[in-house]
């Protein structure tokens, strides 16, 4: 099921996308009010409403290495930062060039979005509490990444994290792959079997440390890949068995 939030003259809502109809719902992921809407009427929203965006660096082994991070062992645990809500962006939307910034690069990410209160998650419960997975990127200023004490203008920027188009609930992340391209071109091509950390051991490690709300977000980390950006850039984030995520850089 595919799940979409979307806004017209009623305001932000959310339903379930079938075909090129919106069956609108009683909320993120309620039931159906009996309601539908056109596609083609409303404005696609990023199919989130999270207090926080919690992002798993380094968890690529092939993105280690292009980082010049791999003299030594892999990481142990999962290495998180954050963005917040400011960030999201909606597919097909526009991303400004940051003026601030010479070095823009794109990361392609898995995300999913969460369901319920979670805290002290163990591995069987995780299913649950994950509303649905998306495609997202994570915006990235380099050059600011190497002065910021916690990332904080390099990943949290307004609209450094575009997500959507919808959210798909019945979908396996073991194995599937993930491509970035720019302007048609493929510049990141991998597979999520090749994450060091998976979705369980993230969401396990993340909920011993911070409580997820329902409508939280969970980037998974990109492989390798990343690279500059350019104003007039047109980004596609395609992950088998989901929507793709478009962007435009302007």
């Amino acid at each position: 099921m595919k799940l979409i939030r979307f806004k017209d003259e009623a305001g932000a809502r959310w339903g379930r996308l079938e075909g090129e109809q919106i069956e609108v719902t009683s909320g993120m992921g309620g039931e159906v009010s009996g309601e539908t809407v056109a596609l083609s009427r409303v404005q696609v929203l990023a199919p989130a409403e999270p207090s926080k965006i919690v992002c798993v660096g380094r968890n690529y082994i092939d993105h280690i290495k292009e980082l010049g991070n791999d003299t030594g062992e892999l990481p142990r645990e999962p290495g998180l930062f954050l963005k917040a809500a400011n960030a999201l962006a909606e597919n097909g939307g526009n991303v400004q060039y940051p003026e601030w910034s010479e070095n823009f690069h794109f990361e392609g990410e898995l995300a999913l979005v969460i369901s319920q209160t979670a805290k002290n998650l163990t591995p069987v419960e995780v299913p649950a509490a994950i509303l649905g997975y998306t495609c997202a990127l994570d915006l990235t200023a380099r050059d600011l990444q190497k002065t910021d004490l916690q990332w904080f203008r390099a990943k949290a920027a307004d609209r450094f994290c575009p997500l959507g188009p919808t959210l798909e609930t019945q979908f396996d992340p073991t194995d599937v792959q993930i491509r970035t391209l720019i302007n048609g071109e493929t510049r990141q091509d991998s597979r999520t079997s090749f994450m060091i950390f998976d979705v369980v051991q993230i969401l396990t490690y993340v909920t011993r440390y911070v409580t997820l709300e329902r409508g939280d977000v969970v980037l998974t980390g990109t492989p390798s890949g990343v690279g500059p950006l350019a104003r007039g850039d047109t980004l596609s984030v395609e992950i088998e068995g989901l929507d793709r995520l478009t962007t435009h850089i302007v």
